[in-house]
């Protein structure tokens, strides 16, 4: 009964992910599972290149959790934008600059995701593409 909860949840998280894909255990039960940020964050930059456009994926442990993680998509756009306007966009054009945005925008949705929620849903967040001109 248990497995056959596991893969019905599964199946449903699947069916209304949208933008995420799940892998689960050998058990059947969802693990871990990414949700897209969609569509692209562009935002304006200062020092050089004047906008920045990325695509952001969101890394959860609990799949269980994307329905919670969609339904606060537009805050997490929102803390993701204020984060990167007004960035240097010189530095954000180098490896570390890179690194630095994505580790400050992981703390920034993490932060929004438990005001919102009062849990920790999300355990990374990457950048899918990046585009700095």
């Amino acid at each position: 009964m248990r497995l056959a909860l596991r893969t019905l949840l599964l199946f449903i998280c699947t069916l209304f992910a949208g933008g995420a894909a799940i892998a689960a255990d050998e058990e059947g039960a969802a693990t871990v599972a990414y949700h897209a940020i969609e569509p692209s964050i562009i935002a304006n930059l200062t020092g050089g290149p004047r906008y920045i456009r990325c695509d952001v994926q969101l890394k959860t442990d609990d799949s269980t959790s994307l329905p919670e993680i969609e339904l606060h998509t537009p805050a997490i756009r929102h803390a993701i934008l204020l984060l990167m306007a007004g960035q240097n966009g010189k530095q954000l054009q180098t490896r570390d600059g890179k690194e630095a945005l994505r580790k400050s925008t992981l703390e920034s949705v993490k932060t929004t995701l438990k005001d919102l929620t009062g849990k920790e849903l999300i355990s990374d967040l990457y950048f899918t593409s990046y585009y700095v001109q």
